[in-house]
């Protein structure tokens, strides 16, 4: 199910952006012009789930105008990969997952901790525009004949998906497994298959190439996204100030503009 920002939201972030006009230097966003941490600079690694390739690349290209003289480098993929890079000594210095469960393996590594959570995202069925298996349900993706993509099931898009046939007791057998959310929508636009299920954010990302079908929401399954960051990173308050920003009233317009759930 598609999510805009609530009126709620709307004021609150309103309100937020008003009251961060006229307060006080020192209570600005990290690296901020006129704030104590000015003088940030350098290059960031940020390691972050594949679905969040929209949204980070324009949250990476605020920050670095916000801060002259900083470069946000993003590696984006599978969640489970990056955790498993990152605990095997890849040098990265912020890490934003898909998944809870795969910043717990980095956290218990000791690679990162204190992760904080900043956004949910719900699963959609894609399906090409012609629609040509005429999907208009989730129980018609386990019809004989029907071509369905998934995530594998270690990647978190692949494991939601998977959540969500068992609530509604359906068995759908894919005749792709994907490394990503991105490689499964590509099957898609592709018209390789006749559906996909991958998340809110990836379908509305895709535009026209797609057509998003709703999945109910007593039936639908979400996931949660963490982000940290790592204890090998050689530039901590840069690190720190990217998180802050992601962390922030900028940052949830963003992610809701992208169909993500902020918290």
């Amino acid at each position: 199910m598609k999510r805009r920002p609530s009126a709620a939201l709307t004021a609150v972030l309103a309100a937020a952006a008003l009251l961060g006009g006229c307060g006080d230097p020192d209570d600005a966003e990290p690296g901020a012009p006129g704030s104590a941490a000015s003088n940030l600079g350098g290059t960031l690694t940020v390691f972050a789930a594949a679905s969040l390739t929209e949204s980070f690349t324009e949250l990476g290209e605020q920050f670095e105008a916000r801060h002259p003289g900083t470069t946000v480098r993003f590696s984006f993929g599978p969640s489970s990969g990056l955790a498993t890079q990152i605990t095997q000594g890849a040098p990265a210095d912020v890490f934003a997952s898909a998944s809870a469960r795969n910043m717990e393996q980095v956290v218990a590594a000791k690679a990162a901790a204190s992760p904080t959570t900043f956004a949910e995202n719900q699963m959609q069925i894609a399906v090409p525009p012609a629609n040509p298996a005429k999907i208009a349900a989730l129980a018609d993706l386990a019809k004989p004949g029907v071509k369905v993509a998934l995530c594998a099931a270690e990647v978190p898009c692949g494991a939601v998906a998977r959540k969500v046939f068992a609530a509604a007791k359906l068995t759908v057998t894919p005749v792709t497994n994907e490394a990503d959310v991105k490689a499964t929508l590509t099957k898609v636009q592709l018209g390789e298959v006749d559906a996909g299920v991958v998340y809110v954010t990836d379908v509305k990302a895709a535009g026209a190439k797609v057509t998003g079908i709703e999945i109910p929401d007593d039936v639908n399954a979400s996931t949660a996204y963490p982000i940290a960051t790592l204890s090998s990173t050689r530039n901590a308050p840069l690190a720190k100030a990217f998180v802050d920003h992601v962390l922030s009233a900028d940052g949830a317009v963003v992610l809701a503009e992208s169909g993500f759930r902020t918290l």
